[in-house]
């Protein structure tokens, strides 16, 4: 099941968000290395986990984390425009119809299959996401062997420029395009799969 939670307000405890946080510490910062800001409560939130986020949340039959994806505007500030505008060659994509996908994070608990397993409920759930915001493309940035991964999936994607290292670490940036016919590609390839999602409102966590 996909949780979609409509932004997030540090104000009391919400366990789920909570959870979510900490695995991006696991995985970004003690796994990958990442220079990143962790709370004193062991959570890695950054500058644009704030009202204006969506966060798609795989959960098992208790309730647990399995793994999320946060989906930035980009009418707003968000990665690739604030930090990382070099890696797109012709300029940052932006607009009301464009999310920027960051924060894939995958439970380490998980075996290979099932973080794959989750990695596709999470996709797919993007996916049939969009349309109902308005959605027609997504950009995101990330290390160029995941971009090369993004890029076979089977849907209509491109990269937004070279890549380049920055601050040490090779990056690159993509772009991908959804319609009405994206569902069918992504089945194609074995990723796409009818997921049971439910939406909630901004929570709240004491995660900060």
């Amino acid at each position: 099941m996909i949780i979609l939670q409509h932004g997030v307000d540090f104000a009391v405890g919400d366990e789920l968000l909570d959870a979510m946080f900490r695995e991006r510490r696991r995985i970004f910062v003690d796994l990958l290395g990442w220079n990143l800001p962790v709370s004193p409560t062991g959570c890695e939130i950054d500058q644009f986990d704030n009202a204006s986020a969506t966060y798609l949340i795989a959960v098992d039959d208790d309730g647990d984390h399995l793994g999320s994806m946060r989906l930035l505007p980009t009418v707003g500030p968000h990665i690739l425009g604030s930090l990382f505008s070099s890696l797109a060659a012709d300029g940052v994509p932006c607009g009301p119809s464009i999310r920027e996908i960051t924060r894939l994070c995958l439970a380490q608990r998980l075996a290979a299959r099932a973080r794959l397993h989750v990695r596709n409920q999470l996709i797919s759930a993007m996916v049939d996401h969009a349309p109902m915001r308005g959605i027609e493309s997504f950009t995101g940035v990330v290390r160029p062997s995941f971009r090369a991964s993004v890029l076979a999936m089977g849907w209509r994607a491109a990269t937004l420029g070279p890549e380049q290292r920055i601050d040490g670490m090779a990056l690159g940036a993509f772009r991908i395009d959804v319609d009405a016919d994206t569902p069918r590609l992504l089945t194609a390839t074995g990723i796409y799969q009818s997921t049971h999602v439910i939406e909630r409102a901004a929570s709240c966590t004491a995660a900060a």
